[in-house]
């Protein structure tokens, strides 16, 4: 049990630090592809704004329209807008390897302009330019180009702008920062693994205080169940049995039995239960489990089927599956409704890699909520599994907990539903 403690922390940890990892990874990434993207973009609109030339930029990074002659104006000359592009300079224009493309009100291309770039001709530039009016698209990427649209008087302008350089970076970037990620989180991944014991110490040293408790608790509890036993048994000797006697006896008997569950389920919960693991016919010995129960249900006016596959095999603990067994099918006659039917099944699972142990019994009203508390140690539904018209059902409400130690013991899984009027149980024997 603290091993499968400390593998779920890990594992709870380690997945919340992939979370974490994947969004700060992520988010940077998408960040930096937006950035450059939107830097490519703006290029674009300068490109456009000026008619497929770049302006004059200032060394104060303010820029330049082209001079205005204001000697015959009246009014003051326009000053200096200070450009919104601030991240580009006089060297920008120089950097930026783009080609441009004109074409009239009908989309016919009119003229090209490739001095700025060497990687493409005249011929390929029309090419291009033919493929983005066809598509009707106003930006996008063809190619190695990033491309944006706009209109002038004399019709379309199309700017084509080589990003190879901005995507060889963003995919370095994204190597890079993956890179990190994956070695920061197996780094911390092998510090979760080292530091986990400290981190469950508190629950380890709780489960291990209950574990001595459970022990010590019955060896404190048998002496005076004893005594009280012998005494009990000299004042029946003295004079006769009388229902307080009796009620004692019977008192005696249940917590004997309780103490019995308890400890068997201490064991079962250690980190390496004693079973002894052989190869063995397990649909002998769950009929075997099974059968005595026939008389018990008939007593109770209940009908109980026993449907085996025959010659099955198992790898093992056969003990501890045959008081599987017999803890699921007890639990079924007890609580299957008045005039009820128990079927006990064991088939091999549709994969064939497992062997399928079903008990099942009828029940009108079955409990409410989440079924997996029935595997809850001392757990009582408060409707139907509690009392019914009356009937006591005994019990110490360990029983299932004690099932659910025997399966994950062999490394299993035990479930429960209710459908169709029944309460299924199934144990998956890997």
């Amino acid at each position: 049990m603290i091993k499968r403690l400390q593998r779920k922390f890990v594992v709870i940890a380690a997945v919340c630090l992939l979370i974490v990892e994947f969004a700060i990874i992520g988010g940077i990434n998408g960040v930096n592809i937006y950035q450059t993207n939107k830097n490519a973009d703006d290029l674009l609109n300068i490109i456009i704004e000026n008619d497929g030339r770049f302006p004059e930029f200032d060394p104060k990074g303010m820029k330049h329209d082209k001079p205005q002659d204001n000697s015959n104006s009246a009014s003051p000359p326009e000053s200096k807008k200070p450009d919104k592009h601030r991240g580009f300079n006089e060297e920008t224009k120089y950097q930026t390897r783009y080609f441009v493309v004109y074409a009239d009100s009908n989309g016919e291309i009119t003229k090209v302009d490739t001095g700025h770039v060497a990687a493409v001709s005249s011929s390929q530039a029309i090419e291009y330019g033919k493929s983005v009016l066809d598509s009707g698209k106003t930006s996008g990427t063809s190619g190695n180009y990033r491309y944006k649209t706009g209109d002038t008087d004399k019709g379309k302008i199309i700017v084509f702008m080589d990003c190879r350089s901005d995507s060889a970076t963003k995919n370095r970037f994204l190597l890079v920062s993956c890179a990190i990620g994956a070695a920061g989180y197996i780094l911390v991944c092998l510090l979760i693994i080292i530091f986990s014991k400290r981190a469950i110490r508190p629950v380890v040293e709780s489960f291990e205080k209950q574990k001595r408790f459970i022990t010590d608790a019955e060896h404190e509890i048998k002496t005076p169940l004893a005594i009280i036993s012998a005494n009990t048994e000299v004042l029946e000797m003295v004079s006769e049995p009388n229902q307080w006697t009796v009620s004692i006896k019977n008192q005696i008997t249940r917590l004997n039995g309780l103490l019995k569950e308890l400890l068997s389920l201490a064991k079962m919960e250690e980190e390496k239960p004693a079973l002894t693991m052989v190869d063995f016919n397990i649909s002998d010995a769950v009929y075997d489990a099974a059968s005595p129960f026939i008389t018990l249900a008939e007593t109770k006016g209940k009908k109980l089927t026993i449907d085996v596959a025959n010659g099955l095999s198992y790898h093992g603990d056969e003990g501890a599956i045959r008081q599987l067994v017999s803890i699921l099918t007890e639990n079924a006659v007890k609580y299957a409704d008045e005039d009820g039917e128990i079927i006990v099944k064991l088939s091999t699972s549709h994969s064939g890699k497992e062997t399928d142990l079903e008990v099942s019994n009828t029940c009108k009203e079955p409990p409410q909520g989440d079924l997996t508390k029935l595997f809850d140690r001392f757990y009582r539904d408060d409707s139907s599994r509690s009392r019914s018209k009356g009937e006591k059902k005994g019990g110490y409400g360990i029983g299932l907990s004690i099932a659910q130690a025997i399966v994950r013991s062999h490394k299993s899984k035990i479930s429960c539903k209710a459908e169709n009027g029944m309460m299924i149980f199934t144990a998956q024997l890997k």
